[in-house]
């Protein structure tokens, strides 16, 4: 693998992943049995942090962290002997957790998974798995590496919903497959923005330097924190990084897309520092054995798809569609998959893929000696590598042409200062 800035930058983010945290802890036991519960730390008690504590209360809760201290105060109350902290580097000196759950803004994803992987730490991470292309590659890495438990938070990748969908598009109910159209109602929140000038005060409960972690220092500012992260580049990547690893989930397991050989983008009210108030991003992808080549196709912000797939996704406002050569797949977020045209005598396919028992206990069961996660890094690495691809289209405004073995654009050099990016002092991976 070549480096996305240099050969030089890749030697480095290689010998960081095998020192940080990791010096001076034990490697944790790998026996448990079923019946015993795991010592759990959760970095990030509010929003997706909360919901992951609640899933999760059966396990043992012994430690929880965050930057601001009311969320901190609220799972303390939940969890009286937990150790509780602010800081998740501090966090991690606790020995006697095995297993970590991520709930953070995107940007402190890697810093604070390397860390709990390379101290012997099983990880649960929320989606996307990471900020950058580049972090996604080194975490999958680092999962092998380290023979840890993990597990991306895309929960639909447990839902029996995705599973038929898959089911059905391998046995051919739609035949070949050319087109997969995903779209959202996202963002909510705003975007198309520049830099706020004034500088408030920030919050006494909130403390604001450990909040940017691995980000460029700026002033705080309460369009940032707690809701419209997101919408900002240094934070998040917008709607893609909101419900990409949700709406691409079946097309990435169904059609084993692998990597992109080409990527456009357009939009409408991005800046340099926000990302676009609507967005439409296209992924091409060579045949790949007995699979025919394919578009996938993403639209938000009210985006306009063509017009006939915009009649079939009427009144859904998350889902994706699969245009095939039979007909087509329709399989909206929180919903069964159906087809059209509707079949008068469907017989849907035996079942092929084995059904979850949950997608938090998937990982849990995994952490004590079962079979991997389904969304495990392996998989999750590279659907949030595709994911991102796109926010990296959109930021260099540019056909990509991609190199997916060595990370790297050739035709769009430019674009490697969006694959990767340099982290804050004290915050390396």
């Amino acid at each position: 693998m070549v480096s996305v800035l240099s050969r030089r930058r890749f030697l480095e983010c290689a010998a960081l992943l095998s020192g940080g945290v990791a010096c001076g802890f034990p490697t944790l036991l790998r026996g448990q049995t079923a019946g015993q519960k795991l010592n759990i730390g959760f970095i990030g008690c509010g929003g997706r942090g909360a919901e992951n504590l609640t899933a999760l209360a059966g396990e043992n809760v012994v430690a929880l962290c965050d930057t601001n201290a009311n969320n901190l105060a609220a799972s303390a109350q939940q969890f009286p002997k937990a150790g509780t902290y602010r800081d998740f580097r501090k966090m991690l000196e606790q020995k006697d957790m095995e297993a970590v759950v991520i709930s953070t803004p995107d940007h402190t994803h890697a810093v604070a998974a390397l860390a709990a992987m390379r101290s012997g730490r099983h990880v649960y991470c929320e989606f996307p798995l990471t900020h950058t292309v580049a972090e996604a590659r080194l975490i999958a890495q680092a999962a092998r590496e380290h023979k840890v438990a993990t597990q991306m938070g895309n929960q639909v990748h447990s839902a029996d919903a995705n599973r038929l969908a898959v089911e059905w598009i391998r046995a051919g109910i739609i035949g070949a497959v050319d087109d997969v159209f995903c779209w959202t109602d996202r963002p909510t929140w705003p975007q198309g923005l520049t830099r706020p000038v004034d500088t408030p005060p920030v919050p006494a409960h909130l403390d604001w330097n450990l909040w940017l972690g691995p980000a460029p220092e700026r002033p705080y500012h309460p369009i940032y924190q707690p809701a419209n992260w997101r919408g900002w580049w240094d934070f998040g990547n917008g709607a893609l990084g909101d419900m990409g690893c949700n709406l691409m989930d079946a097309a990435f397991w169904a059609l084993n897309l692998g990597n992109p050989s080409l990527i456009e983008a357009e939009s409408t009210g991005m800046t340099q520092e926000s990302a676009p108030k609507a967005s439409m991003v296209c992924w091409q992808f060579p045949a790949r054995g007995a699979l025919s080549a394919v578009r996938l196709h993403w639209y938000d912000g009210g985006k306009p798809m063509p017009k006939e797939t915009a009649e079939l996704a009427a009144g859904i406002k998350n889902g994706a569609i699969f245009a095939g050569s039979k007909g087509h797949l329709i399989l909206p977020i929180g919903g069964l998959p159906r087809l059209m045209p509707q079949p008068h005598d469907f017989n849907p396919p035996q079942p092929s893929l084995p059904r979850s028992i949950n997608h938090h206990q998937e990982w849990i069961q995994a952490c004590k000696g079962g079979k991997p996660a389904e969304s495990n890094f392996d998989y999750a690495g590279p659907l949030t590598e595709l994911i991102l691809l796109g926010a990296v289209a959109l930021r260099v405004g540019k056909r990509l042409e991609w190199d997916g073995p060595n990370l790297k654009a050739p035709n769009v050099p430019e674009a490697a200062a969006f694959l990767s990016h340099p982290c804050r002092q004290g915050w390396t991976l």
